[in-house]
């Protein structure tokens, strides 16, 4: 295999933290369209195997590994399995995560402890295992899969929005580091919108209804070509996903009080639908282990989720383009903040 010597060259080496289902399988998916040779990271057994199958279909070379991305040694040694099989890593991806919806008083000391060891700290030491690999050769991407919650919380997962915000904070000190050290390593991160995907019938609900992600929804095959896009194009610090997305975050800069009571106001309804909890949380045990199955990329989500956001084509074709987007996403932002709630 050669070298990665240009933004654009195919049949990398890419390892995908999360990888057996949601955004993690549609992202496998695109990268083995690409002809990539793709290292399936995750917990369960069934989702992998079937990650695998699509990897193949899709035209790419798959290597299953089994692991706990809270596990800083079988991490590591997930990645020394990825460089024995193919010689390096060009791409890894964090991904995985879990989470409870419920009020922070609801959730114990423990359940917030270890959202916070697979949020967070799965991303660090998927990152220093990457690193560990990519440094001495001076080239290599690691893409941080980030949501709008990295920024602004929300009602009812504060431990999942604690672990983007730290995940933040901690990639931005991060490419400070190597960009003083003028290193060929590069570090980016995908700000995501709602997403169709399965983990809302996974994460730990303790609220009366079935969990729901905040409309509009999208399909989680626009996160997947948002993170191989990135993956390519990783000098730019970030990449955000879906017009929700850019005005949350817009709001979010200007102005963050006025944002925070429309929050308070309308997001415990707006994240909850009619039904209880069904399906094992994933919260200690994959739902797709030996005894589960395979869950897939998409959520029960599909007849309201979109599989196009000109947001992110904009994005990418930054210019007169972009800036008439921002005006329009932050006219939004603010005519929602002022809108009555939705009951």
């Amino acid at each position: 295999m050669r070298e990665t010597g240009t933004t654009h060259q195919r049949g990398r080496v890419v390892v995908v933290t999360g990888a057996g289902g949601g955004v993690g399988r549609a992202t496998v998916r695109a990268f083995a369209a690409r002809g990539d040779k793709v290292a399936l990271l995750a917990r369960g057994q069934e989702g992998l195997a079937a990650a695998a199958d699509d990897v193949e279909r899709a035209g790419g070379e798959a290597l299953v590994v089994g692991v706990d991305v809270s596990d800083a040694k079988a991490v590591d040694d997930a990645a020394q399995q990825v460089v024995d099989a193919y010689g390096h890593i060009d791409v890894w991806v964090n991904n995985a995560f879990t989470g409870v919806f419920a009020p922070f008083t609801d959730v114990t000391p423990d359940e917030f402890r270890h959202v916070t060891e697979v949020t967070y700290l799965g991303y660090v030491f998927g990152t220093r295992a990457a690193l560990r690999h990519m440094l001495p050769r001076d080239r290599g991407t690691i893409v941080q899969v980030g949501s709008a919650l990295a920024y602004r919380g929300i009602p009812l997962q504060s431990a999942y929005c604690g672990a983007k915000h730290a995940i933040q904070g901690f990639n931005e000190s991060l490419r400070c580091e190597l960009l003083h050290a003028r290193s060929g390593v590069r570090t980016t991160m995908v700000q995501l919108p709602g997403l169709n995907t399965p983990q809302f019938d996974w994460v730990l609900n303790r609220m009366p209804g079935r969990a729901r992600p905040v409309a509009p929804v999208y399909q989680p095959e626009v996160a997947a070509r948002a993170i191989v896009h990135a993956s390519s194009h990783a000098r730019r610090r970030e990449y955000w996903v879906g017009g929700s997305t850019a005005a949350t975050l817009l709001a979010n800069a200007v102005v963050p009080g006025l944002l925070e009571r429309y929050l308070a106001r309308t997001n415990v309804d707006a994240q909850q639908e009619e039904g209880r909890p069904e399906g094992p949380a994933n919260l200690w045990s994959p739902a797709d282990g030996p005894h589960g199955r395979d869950h897939g990329a998409h959520g029960r989500f599909d007849d309201e989720a979109t599989g196009d956001s000109p947001q992110q084509w904009l994005s990418r074709n930054r210019g007169w383009m972009g800036v008439a987007l921002t005006a329009g996403a932050a006219a939004l932002a603010a005519r929602r903040l002022t809108a009555p709630a939705r009951r």
